[in-house]
């Protein structure tokens, strides 16, 4: 829990939230955001048509759960490459070891 979040995983958790249709102070509990950044980010998804404002309640737009769909496939690509990058990491260290012995 230790690393910050980035804009998109952000935006992610949002529209998450407001899947089946939220209120602003569930958005704002769940997202674990103030409540300046949780205006900042609602203004932007929905700007960007991700999220709309239906009956007093934030509510996923179709664009919204494409966006959800993508950033799904684009996190399982992350971790995928971190792994990779985590084994490249460990064998060079192993090889620095063998070179200063």
């Amino acid at each position: 829990m230790g690393r910050y979040r980035s804009r998109l995983q952000i935006i992610a958790d949002i529209l998450r939230i407001v899947k089946g249709g939220s209120k602003k102070t569930q958005v704002m509990r769940e997202a674990r955001l103030s409540y300046t950044l949780l205006m900042r980010y609602l203004a932007e998804v929905m700007k960007a048509d991700l999220v709309c404002y239906d009956n007093e309640n934030y509510v996923l737009t179709g664009k919204g759960e494409s966006f959800l769909d993508k950033f799904d496939v684009y996190s399982r690509r992350c971790r995928h490459l971190e792994g990779h990058l985590n084994t490249v990491s460990d064998d060079k260290m192993e090889l620095e070891k063998m070179c200063s012995a």
